[in-house]
């Protein structure tokens, strides 16, 4: 019974982490979410997140670690980042399987060093099938949707898809609904915290020209995370969130200025980036009260 059990939970964990929440209802409401946008990357989700926990086990990694969706969360991205960067084939399966399956090598590699990798394994992962199959297979790469220029903020909708965007979901509204609930059912703080890492970024339609990025979310997911990750009760970590979510916006304004496939690398970035300046701040002020 309890295997069984685990057969839905695990992978709804895997979903849930990939904003921190280790609450399968987490994972439930963002898979709806994602599916909301797309069914065909909820199944992408799926089969990612399957072929990294499953890689996991073959290699006999930490049980614990792999029921709480450690190992699942960047297979999760990987998946619906192949549905992305190329068309549905045989090329796309294996490159969903092999990426999958060495996220969770990368993961256990963050693991074992005890750093907190966060979604660097999928951004490494990611970036590595990129370079491959342009050298493999150089038309495969899909071209991106061509959007009409849009020269108006829309509020509401940037700040939706400031949630929908962690998952590649700029498409409907309801998903960023969805993603926030999902993190809401797991915890009041988490929740704020994601909202205001949300609310920080509609700050660049003030700064940038660049309506259509600005409506399209892509300023503002990698703050939620931001956010998400520094979550804490005290005034200090709501400092150190605000530090990182402003950080992360200007990286992510940078790297689409400079052509970069961003991902979620000013996330991670920005949260080590703060984490190291705290540290030496808390070294030095250690110091000067011995």
């Amino acid at each position: 019974m309890r295997t069984l059990r685990n057969l839905w939970i695990v992978p709804m964990r895997g979903i849930g982490q990939v904003m921190f929440q280790e609450n399968a209802l987490s994972g439930v409401l963002m898979l709806l979410g994602i599916a909301v946008g797309s069914p065909t990357a909820a199944l992408l989700a799926l089969a990612g997140n399957a072929v990294g926990t499953l890689t996991a086990r073959l290699l006999r990694y930490s049980v614990a670690d792999i029921n709480r969706g450690l190992y699942g969360f960047n297979g999760t991205l990987v998946g619906i980042a192949v549905g992305v960067f190329f068309p549905l084939g045989w090329q796309a399966a294996l490159l969903l399987v092999a990426g999958s399956a060495l996220s969770s090598l990368v993961t256990r590699f963050f693991l074992a060093c005890r750093i907190p990798g966060f979604t660097a394994p999928f951004i490494l992962t990611t970036w590595l099938l990129l370079g491959s199959a342009a050298l493999l297979w150089p038309s495969l790469r899909l071209s991106g949707e061509n959007t009409a220029a849009e020269y108006a903020p829309q509020w509401l909708q940037a700040l939706s898809l400031h949630f929908g965007q962690v998952m590649f979901e700029g498409r409907s509204l309801l998903t960023g609904a969805l993603f926030f609930a999902g993190i809401a059912v797991n915890g009041s703080r988490g929740a704020l915290f994601a909202l205001w890492g949300a609310l920080l970024p509609l700050g660049m339609a003030f700064l940038s020209d660049d309506c259509t990025a600005f409506n399209a979310g892509l300023y503002g997911y990698n703050g939620v995370l931001c956010a998400i990750a520094l979550a804490g009760p005290s005034g200090r970590d709501f400092t150190l969130a605000t530090g990182a979510v402003l950080l992360s916006i200007f990286l992510q304004w940078f790297g689409m200025r400079a052509g970069i496939v961003t991902l979620t690398a000013p996330f991670v970035a920005a949260v080590w980036t703060v984490k190291a300046i705290n540290r030496s701040i808390s070294s030095i002020t250690n110091r000067l009260h011995v």
